[in-house]
């Protein structure tokens, strides 16, 4: 399996009381922006976006997966410790191509703040499930407040994976549930 593939399972969280993802190994404060990917272009290895900004020196390997892929969806991802910028292709399953790079801040917020973008913001609890995943739990803020997803990346899409009791409905594969969808179009 290619390390530019993402493969995950996603629940929604029903709203309880207990919330044992808050006793984690880590938290994180993310605003995610979804940026209009007929913006970005390659030339000579470098990922170009609005014709002028350059932003990355692609390898071989992403600039042959940048080309052979239309239909990106495009992020960039603010957190207290850093700024990445995500091209996620189309999903399958619970299976996506991805390719993502760490950026100066300085450099995400002028290509955020050009103009406004769909965008989310959450909370993200890492928990450590028995079995030794580290599960992300997601809780929106701003009109998806109330909203709460989990999500466990897997090596493969067999991995068992033993779910945790408070795990809801799956959403796997569900694109009216993807971040992007929801910056967009807000609940399904």
């Amino acid at each position: 399996m290619s390390e530019y593939m993402e493969i995950e399972r996603r629940f929604i969280i029903s709203k309880k009381r207990v919330r044992p993802w808050r006793d984690c190994e880590y938290q994180s404060n993310i605003t995610q922006q979804y940026l209009d990917s007929a913006l970005f272009t390659n030339h000579e290895n470098q990922l170009i976006y609005a014709g002028n900004l350059m932003l990355i020196e692609m390898n071989g390997e992403e600039k042959s997966l940048f080309e052979k892929t239309d239909d990106w969806t495009t992020r960039i991802r603010f957190t207290q410790d850093s700024v990445h910028l995500t091209l996620k292709g189309k999903r399958t399953h619970s299976a996506a191509l991805e390719l993502e790079w760490e950026i100066d801040r300085e450099l995400g917020e002028n290509i955020s703040g050009s103009k406004s973008h769909p965008s989310i913001s959450k909370t993200r609890y890492h928990w450590r499930g028995n079995d030794g995943m580290v599960w992300e739990v997601d809780e929106f803020e701003g009109p998806l407040t109330g909203l709460i997803l989990a999500e466990v990346e897997l090596p493969n899409e067999e991995f068992p994976v033993s779910l945790p009791e408070w795990i809801g409905e799956e959403i796997t594969g569900l694109h009216q549930w993807s971040n992007s969808s929801l910056a967009r179009n807000g609940w399904p």
